[in-house]
């Protein structure tokens, strides 16, 4: 009994050679096409292989280091994954603002954020007694206080630092962040706020103060979800965000500042998206990259090759119709950033992207994260992904995609230089259009959106108008900025303009016929597609005949019949349905029948199925029924 205990249960079982895998995934797909069937070709460019293996390890560098040791692919701590959870304020009202602060602290918050203004224009904490009557019985010696403030950034600090001395606190007790980020708002604005000279030295000016009143308070922001929320891919956040980042390690030591000082004030702001192993691979090789470039420079002090990741739920995903599904998206990309290390996390509430947070839609935000801490224990385990070989992978992976970003960028003369050429602008915009295309064919899937809407679903009417679709400057500008908007804004113009049309909604009526499972599998399809553009779909048990099937459908008065059937049933029924009802409706056959040539030739123009655009098509259908977008 002794010896059995001893033994390794595995050794009963042969090793699996790489070959033999290969063998038997290739016997499987009976001569299916192995790239096009198993690897996942992603947005990147990365090339995702249907398995891994331990040998997939092999030769990289950093495999074994542990935790809180250089180059950090597993963390700053080597006891912990605890990260801050912070729940940013919108101020609107100062009084109102401190009155939020003070409820949310007694219900799980360690560090509170307050959204002044994210760019230009004015702020209402305009005097020391404003600053004063926003922080009152705020012990800012125990929490972390962020100011998402822009340009503001310089008076606010030294609000900060003079509310400090008032109050007889300890500056080295003081931490948090401004996310001052000159270069990160040219990109977004297309302009200084005053010229390149002035912003710069207001930054460094900013940094030595910091560094003499505030020496842990961190004031140069790198703002990453700015990349994020402009549709960029992983690789592009990471390597604009390090080029960004090199930019002020370049220009601001040149100016006298030490490396080392500089680091100590610098934080990087990203954004995490839906993608899940991804993201957490992303911060992963974030801290590999950052702690090499910062290592170029020889720092004196060994903790300047770390730094501190602030992680937010990202706004391009978040949708207006079914936004429940927000706080799905949130809860997975919150685990992401949390896995992937994070040292602090704002989760951004369902109802986000079109009206000001509730009570409700911030305790659910606040939730998530206090769920994951508290009950999931994700804070106990340091670097919960390490060794699983493709999380490795993809770490890998990205460190090499991100830095040929990093270095296409160098030889274009840093940052600045390749954003005068419009070369990170059109790069972007590149991945956004192709993303929107991946959207509109729905390989990418917002569900609720361009996937399983809500049929019973309507946008409150007081929303129409408040919905931002995309972001809009006025101001004169020396580049074309960056265009921040959400992935589902097409979409959700489409179903609004539903909403919005005079009369009743558009009827499809699905007139299912013949082979049971064609035609269920068929109809449950079209209903799915129909309705991403809000119509009314109308689905049946089936018909014994076209005249059947062409009655019900003009006594419900619908707009669109839809044909579904079976492909050998359709060269019959399909004629017959459009020779009944072509001048009283429009006919539609669902999915892309051997036959469809021979439809055509019989007057048919309409089919939906899985490779159809469905944006595109909506659109078009839109047009044929008379209502504007």
């Amino acid at each position: 009994m002794g010896e059995a205990k001893n033994q390794n249960l595995f050794n009963e079982f042969p090793s699996v050679s790489v070959d033999l895998w290969e063998t038997q995934i290739k016997t499987d797909l009976k001569g299916a096409d192995y790239v096009k069937k198993l690897v996942w070709q992603t947005l990147e460019g990365l090339k995702i292989q249907p398995y891994y293996r331990s040998q997939d390890l092999k030769n990289k560098e950093y495999l074994n280091t542990l935790p809180g040791e250089f180059p950090y692919v597993r963390g700053y701590n080597s006891d912990s994954n605890n990260w801050e959870i912070r729940q940013d304020i919108k101020l609107d009202d100062i009084s109102d603002a401190n009155k939020k602060s003070l409820f949310i602290l007694d219900r799980g918050i360690s560090s509170l954020g307050f959204i002044t203004n994210p760019t230009k224009g004015e702020t209402l904490l305009k005097t020391q007694a404003d600053f004063s009557k926003l922080m009152r019985d705020i012990y800012f010696e125990c929490i972390g206080t962020y100011f998402v403030c822009g340009y503001n950034a310089p008076s606010i600090v030294r609000m900060l630092e003079k509310e400090v001395e008032i109050k007889k606190l300890d500056p080295q007790k003081i931490i948090g962040a401004v996310d001052f980020d000159p270069l990160g708002y040219l990109t977004c604005i297309g302009n200084w706020n005053v010229t390149e000279e002035a912003d710069m030295l207001a930054l460094q000016e900013l940094i030595q103060f910091a560094e003499e009143k505030l020496p842990k308070y961190r004031v140069l922001g790198i703002n990453g979800y700015f990349f994020n929320n402009a549709g960029a891919s992983v690789v592009q956040e990471l390597g604009y965000s390090l080029a960004m980042a090199n930019d002020y390690l370049s220009k601001l030591s040149s100016k006298g500042i030490s490396v080392d000082c500089i680091c100590n004030h610098m934080q990087f702001n990203f954004g995490i998206g839906s993608n899940y192993f991804m993201e957490i691979a992303k911060l992963r090789a974030f801290r590999i990259l950052w702690s090499k470039i910062v290592e170029a420079y020889k720092p004196a002090d060994a903790n300047s090759l770390k730094t501190i990741i602030h992680s937010v739920t990202s706004e391009w995903n978040q949708t207006v119709y079914d936004p429940s599904m927000n706080i799905l998206r949130a809860t997975t990309e919150s685990m992401s950033a949390v896995i992937g290390g994070t040292n602090s996390l704002t989760v951004r509430p369902f109802d986000f992207s079109y009206k000001a947070t509730s009570k409700f839609s911030g305790r659910l935000a606040r939730n998530i994260q206090i769920i994951l801490k508290e009950e999931a224990y994700l804070d106990k385990i340091v670097d919960p992904g390490a060794g699983s070989y493709y999380i490795e992978n993809l770490t890998d992976a990205i460190l090499d995609e991100a830095w040929k970003i990093f270095l296409s960028i160098e030889s274009e003369g840093g940052y600045l230089e390749a954003l005068k050429k419009g070369i990170i602008q059109t790069d972007i915009e590149t991945t956004a259009q192709n993303r929107n295309t991946l959207l509109a064919t729905r390989r990418e899937i917002l569900v609720g959106t361009n996937q399983y809407p809500n049929l019973r679903e309507n946008a409150d009417e007081s929303l129409l108008e408040s919905i931002a679709f995309q972001n809009s400057s006025s101001d004169k500008t020396l580049f074309k900025p960056i265009r921040k908007y959400r992935g589902a804004r097409d979409f959700e113009k489409l179903r609004l303009a539903t909403e919005k049309h005079p009369g009743d909604r558009p009827k499809v009526f699905m007139l299912t016929y013949g082979n049971l499972a064609m035609r269920k599998a068929r109809a449950t399809f079209a209903c799915n597609f129909f309705a991403c553009a809000g119509y009314e779909v109308i689905d049946n048990m089936g018909f014994q005949s076209a005249e059947e099937g062409v009655k019900k459908a003009l006594e419900a008065r619908a707009d669109i019949i839809v044909v579904c059937s079976g492909d050998e049933e359709y060269i019959d029924i399909a004629p017959a349905v459009y020779n009944l009802a072509k001048d009283k409706a429009i006919i539609v056959v669902a999915g892309a029948p051997a036959s469809m040539d021979e439809l055509k030739q019989k007057g048919i123009e309409n089919f939906v199925h899985v490779k159809s655009n469905l944006l595109e098509t909506l659109k078009s259908y839109h047009h044929k029924l008379g209502i504007t977008i």
